[in-house]
């Protein structure tokens, strides 16, 4: 009996061993084959040269340094000569003073385990005069490999910085996220250069090698080449865009330029930043002193900046207003320079009223009252559904990362964000562009650009990409009776520029007549028992109003939109009046202006 039992032990063992031996040899002969394969054959990565952006006369805005970067060898802190890394960081010390040797260390210490045979990148760039006096003498040495690597400049410096956006080293989130990273080292950050970064990162080329058991190339099985330079040109003329930067001074806010097509021929957020101090990595010191800044120099105010429109909507309200098939043109009001409404007193700017009033002259004088009045008509259901409609309250669809939406009051809105009821006096306040009314800058150019032609421009910074022109289509969104009457808003906001009385007739000085709406919105609240409004140059600074100016030009034969939003900066056509002039003229200088 025992013997049986031994001798059936004795088959199943070598029955499992044969079954093994069988798997091993047979069925998993692919798998093993496949990593064989893997283990002889060795794939290299090239990586492509980003594309460079250009303004519309081709002009560099975005460009590539030549440079060389520089790597060690594996390994060279194992087995028994450990001084071998400090030996090379030595040499390569020795023949450039200005490279950091502990930073090299620390680099190459970070990367270097058994498991890495690649050689390891410790010097990111280095200029292409520096290298090539030294590139023969150094490339001798095994264990020193350099190897092509162009670094990111903008001419400009802090020229465009929010749209331009800047390249930078990609962190580990990215890296996972886009794995070629791993191999381009950079990506774009902000701004044009993180928008269009999978086109102007182009493709890397691939060079697939057989290699024996001691890594050495024994021959070239196939490569593919890199897809790159892919330019990308801007409608941005830079010399336009220098302009509008020293016409704006040392204000803080927004300037928007774009043609009623939305091109866009210039924009500045300001304060603006220098791209180039983002390339190969801020200082703490600069870093904290740009983020401290009360004038929010990193916010990208053209499509991040949120601030209460003011009298700027009046002309979309107005236009609301008169094909609610409750108002007309014709209808007037009164305004005694304030009107009551519960316990409280809502005022008009002018304190003591604009006297008989109706759509042309409330808009050309920005009385308050007339909106306040016709607000309570109309109501706050078909207010805000029209200025939804008109591009407010969400995105423009620019092509700029992370664009805001802003705010357009509403019942619906404020039950979901607070979970409370709506009052009139929010009505009120909703009608001249103040309360929770919140835009960007660029939403209010391109609702300029729908009062001067009638449809909705698409913003768009792209001119062409590629061979492929890029010309997002404008959108029909004004309902048949809005076109209609779209011409009385028109011939108002020539009044506004032009006429006596105007908001703005003292502030412009255009070669041509123009057309537009001033705004000034407020930033604090006016107390209740204040019997008159205190003036703005007399407030602290972070108390003024925000000064709008919204146009288009020429008056009669619509071309270019500008649009200014000075931050804290009183009355909307005294402080920018000037600026808005000025690029009309310098507009006509370069030639842009068809008379």
């Amino acid at each position: 009996m025992k013997i049986k039992l031994l001798l059936s032990i004795f088959i199943v063992i070598w029955i499992g061993l044969l079954v093994r031996v069988f798997h091993l040899s047979v069925q998993s002969n692919d798998y093993y084959e496949n990593l064989s394969e893997n283990n002889s054959i060795k794939t290299e990565f090239s990586a492509p040269v980003r594309g460079e952006i250009l303004d519309r006369s081709l002009e560099p805005i975005a460009i590539n340094e030549l440079g060389f970067k520089i790597a060690l060898a594996p390994h060279l802190t194992k087995g028994k000569d450990i001084s071998r890394l400090d030996g090379e960081i030595a040499y390569l010390t020795s023949m450039i003073p200005t490279l950091d040797g502990d930073k090299i260390r620390k680099v190459y210490k970070m990367q270097d385990s058994y498991y890495n045979h690649a050689f390891i990148d410790v010097v990111d760039f280095i200029p292409h005069e520096t290298i090539i006096p030294l590139y023969s003498l150094m490339n001798l040495r095994e264990t020193i490999k350099i190897s092509p690597s162009p670094k990111r400049l903008y001419p400009y410096g802090a020229i465009a910085s929010h749209l331009i956006g800047y390249v930078s080293k990609a962190n580990q989130k990215e890296i996972d996220e886009d794995p070629s990273l791993q191999l381009l080292g950079s990506v774009g950050k902000n701004g044009i250069e993180k928008y269009y970064n999978n086109y102007l990162q182009g493709v890397a080329g691939e060079r697939r090698i057989k290699v024996n058991a001691h890594n050495i190339e024994i021959e070239e099985i196939g490569r593919s080449a890199t897809q790159e330079n892919h330019n990308l040109v801007l409608n941005i003329d830079m010399k336009l865009q220098n302009f509008i930067t020293q016409a704006f001074e040392k204000r803080s806010g927004a300037i928007i330029v774009m043609d009623i097509h939305g091109a866009i021929y210039a924009a500045g957020s300001y304060p603006e930043y220098d791209l180039n101090t983002f390339v190969s990595g801020i200082s703490s010191t600069e870093w904290n002193r740009l983020m401290s800044s009360v004038d929010a120099p990193f916010t990208n105010k053209i499509i991040n900046g949120l601030y209460p429109p003011g009298s700027t909507i009046k002309t979309g309200m107005g236009l609301i207003y008169v094909t609610s098939d409750i108002l007309n043109e014709y209808n007037t009001i009164q305004c005694s320079g304030s009107m009551k409404l519960g316990n409280r007193s809502f005022r008009c700017w002018k304190s003591t009223g604009h006297g008989t009033v109706n759509l042309s002259t409330a808009v050309v004088h920005s009385c308050d009252d007339y909106f306040y009045k016709g607000s309570l008509q109309v109501g706050i259901d078909r207010m805000s559904a029209g200025m939804m409609r008109m591009g407010l309250g969400k995105k423009t669809g620019v092509d700029l990362p992370n664009e805001f939406i802003g705010t357009v009051p509403s019942r619906t809105w404020k039950r979901e964000k607070y979970n409370k009821p709506w009052y009139q006096g929010e009505t009120l306040n909703t009608a001249i562009g103040q309360g929770n009314f919140l835009v960007t800058p660029l939403q209010m150019a391109e609702f300029t650009g729908l009062m001067a032609t009638g449809l909705l421009p698409v913003p768009h910074v792209a001119k062409t990409i590629g061979n492929n022109p890029y010309t997002p289509v404008p959108l029909d969104v004004l309902t048949k009776a809005e076109k209609e009457k779209l011409p009385i808003i028109q011939r108002a906001m020539r009044g506004v520029c032009n006429d006596a009385g105007g908001t703005a007739k003292g502030f412009v000085s255009t070669r041509f007549p123009i057309a537009g709406k001033t705004g000034t919105a407020q930033t604090t609240g006016i107390a209740q028992g204040n019997q008159q409004r205190q003036s703005e140059h007399s407030m602290d600074y972070l108390k003024r109003s925000h000064a709008w100016f919204t146009t288009y030009g020429p008056a009669d034969n619509p071309q270019f939109i500008v649009t200014v939003m000075v931050e804290h900066g009183g009355h909307g056509g005294e402080a920018t009046g000037g600026i808005v002039s000025s690029i009309y003229n310098k507009l006509d200088d370069l030639g842009y202006i068809k008379k």
